[in-house]
């Protein structure tokens, strides 16, 4: 598989063409960001982690009847994907209360919620990402109804998933940001990443941050945090 041009740089990968038109190849970065770039910074390490345990997740995912995006991993860095068209939708699902849903509704973190909640917000750094309604997403013409509902249907079962493969791992999975795809034909799949970037992950007995909220918060720790959620899932994987 020849790497062509880049096409795409974003806040942790870039993305290249291969000499195949519906394959791309992604490129994991050390660098971590919060706050819509409001922070910057550097995780070392942080792509050889995400990479190899996004793909590992996906493949999880996929022999769950969940169909994602993941072709090959290249090497420590770099996996070959499906090349899609991103629905410019972010999809958060949440089993505990954390972060900017305690903020935004005065709640404390750590509330388990009776069943899982689902929001969605428009990927729009310049507007940072409101969140939105599916009527909103309808009227800007970000997905249509039949995808709007497929998008909830898979985020749930991916929910149920990773819930039940991180618990094995001592691990529990507070809330996570998945991104959906279209491909050529206009079928939905998995995208972009699964890894401490993008999800809540607490050690279940004492619900210390495994997680990017580490840097966030300046908490300390960061590089350790993401080794041991890797090694917990290598060890259960």
């Amino acid at each position: 598989m020849k790497k062509l041009e880049q096409i795409y740089e974003g806040k942790a990968k870039r993305v290249f063409l291969t000499d195949d038109p519906d394959l791309v190849i992604v490129d994991y970065k050390d660098d971590a960001t919060a706050f819509n770039g409001a922070k910057k910074g550097t995780i070392v390490g942080k792509g050889v982690i995400n990479n190899q345990m996004s793909n590992r997740l996906m493949q999880r995912l996929e022999a769950a009847g969940i169909p994602t995006h993941f072709v090959q991993e290249l090497s420590e860095r770099e996996t070959l994907v499906k090349k899609v068209s991103i629905v410019p939708l972010e999809v958060i699902i949440r089993n505990i209360s954390a972060g900017s849903f305690a903020a935004h509704y005065g709640v404390e973190e750590g509330i388990v919620f009776e069943h899982p909640t689902i929001e969605f917000s428009y990927k729009c750094d310049e507007l940072n990402d409101p969140l939105l309604n599916d009527y909103h997403a309808l009227a800007l013409k970000l997905a249509t109804r039949d995808e709007i509902e497929r998008i909830k249907q898979m985020a749930f079962q991916v929910n149920e998933v990773l819930k039940a493969f991180w618990a094995e791992c001592g691990v529990t999975l507070v809330d996570f940001k998945l991104e959906f795809g279209r491909l050529a034909d206009g079928t939905i799949i998995l995208a972009d990443e699964i890894s401490p970037d993008t999800c809540r992950l607490w050690d279940a007995k004492t619900h210390e941050k495994l997680d990017k909220d580490r840097f966030r918060r300046d908490l300390g720790g960061v590089e350790g945090a993401y080794a041991e959620v890797m090694k917990r899932l290598l060890a259960h994987g």
